[in-house]
């Protein structure tokens, strides 16, 4: 392990640099009980080599370290000496990944129960780590709490109870976890993502909804450029039947420019057209097809179109249906189309639009009915009488639409004859 720290020993005390992921173990001293421990020094042979070893631990120099600090245990008498020993011997095996050997080191090093008090539980809550990160989960935990009962109240820690957090979240212990993390939380000034993290996993779990949302609140503020709380926050407020507040928090992400992939776009259109907001719901959705992120799909621009529609935007909505219809194979969209050129009374574009749609087929049989009548229409209006006759007559082989086009077919004759005498 390069940039190892050296072990510095002041006023015969050792002091150990490394901090370690993780550790717990098996202590003889019952919670409540007071240690009574001799003040110690190590003899000067036994400083001098300890800190040789260090040195050759920080060079890499693993096998050496390990020879110099076995000697040391060959001639040590006292338990002092032997567990300020254990726990060099313990940081070789660290440094070298050796995990299992690192933890029994350490367990030795307090089962001598010798070292001063600071040196003792900063072991002690080295140990609890290390066995969470061996997921020996019930042994780390039995380590930290009995660290908890030593250790003045003044000198815990905020990160202690985040680790008792994550090992209760580890064996599924969720409303004991967010008691840690809450604690933990409460006494950190910085926040800290993951506890936050953490927290909302618990919530999400026991599914606190409500809880989980406030926590969300939170993580915004303090990591705004974060696209997955706000989604995440959105999505819990829709969970529990706040879709105003699910729309507004999608809003003001895409507003920060946080909302990149497809499915936000998407899901933020569907919460403005849930809302009655079509005119967003469509102005949303175009904008993400037009620059890429939402692939240009018939449904897309479908949905699109009938926002627009909706909106009373119906150019918009020609356009969109357009865009839709020239994707699709089938004539539904372009029948759609159709339908609106005519309320318009766009003639020659509606006949277009309802060629289009006969021409890809794919409409039930009374739909191709209706599209041949209103072609027919459309024609007629265009005074283009023989294109009229002739579309009439074809709806004409469909039951649904026969009596109208003979009625169209009569009318045209009435009006052309009408015409002829003028």
């Amino acid at each position: 392990m390069k940039n190892f720290s050296r072990l510095s020993l002041i006023a015969g005390l050792v002091t150990i640099g490394l901090a370690m992921p993780g550790v717990v173990l098996a202590q003889a001293d019952a919670c409540g009980e007071e240690r009574d421990v001799s003040p110690n020094m190590l003899d000067e042979v036994t400083w001098k080599k300890m800190n040789e070893a260090y040195e050759m631990v920080g060079e890499e120099n693993y096998d050496g370290a390990m020879d110099a600090l076995l000697y040391l245990r060959g001639r040590a008498r006292s338990d002092y000496t032997k567990a300020t020993i254990a726990q060099g011997i313990a940081q070789v095996h660290w440094a070298q990944a050796n995990y299992d050997a690192s933890l029994e080191e350490f367990e030795l090093a307090v089962e001598l129960d010798a070292l001063p008090n600071q040196a003792h539980y900063s072991l002690m809550y080295q140990i609890a780590q290390l066995y969470y990160a061996n997921q020996r989960y019930d042994e780390a935990l039995d380590r930290l709490e009995l660290w908890f009962c030593k250790v003045p109240v003044e000198q815990h820690k905020a990160s202690a109870y985040a680790l008792q957090a994550s090992i209760h979240a580890q064996k599924d212990d969720w409303e004991s976890a967010l008691v840690s993390i809450n604690k933990a939380i409460s006494m950190d000034e910085e926040p800290q993502e993951n506890w936050y993290g953490l927290k909302l996993a618990g919530h999400f779990k026991l599914e606190q909804w409500e809880q989980g949302a406030e926590t969300l609140e939170i993580m915004i503020t303090h990591w705004p450029d974060k696209k997955t709380y706000w989604t995440q926050l959105s999505n819990t407020y829709y969970k529990i039947e706040n879709e105003e507040k699910a729309l507004s928090v999608m809003a003001l992400a895409y507003r920060k420019g946080l909302l990149d992939k497809s499915q936000d776009l998407l899901y933020l259109a569907n919460l403005y057209a849930m809302q009655d907001v079509p005119y967003k719901a469509a102005e949303v959705l175009q904008a993400g097809l037009e620059s890429g992120v939402v692939t240009a799909e018939e449904r897309y621009w479908t949905s699109v179109g009938d926002n627009w529609y909706s909106a009373e935007e119906y150019e918009e909505a020609l356009q969109a249906f357009e865009k839709a219809g020239e994707i699709s194979d089938v004539g539904k969209i372009d029948l759609r189309r159709g339908y609106i050129l005519i309320d318009q009374e766009r003639w020659a574009e509606a006949a277009e639009a309802l060629r289009a749609a006969l021409e890809k087929g794919g409409v039930s049989e009374r739909q191709t009915g209706e599209a041949y009548l209103m072609l027919g229409m459309s024609e007629f209006n265009q005074e283009n009488y023989d294109a009229a006759t002739a579309a009439w007559k074809q709806a004409g082989r469909y039951e649904t639409a026969r009596n109208q086009s003979r009625q169209w077919i009569t009318h045209m004759a009435e009006e052309r004859e009408r015409q002829a005498n003028l």
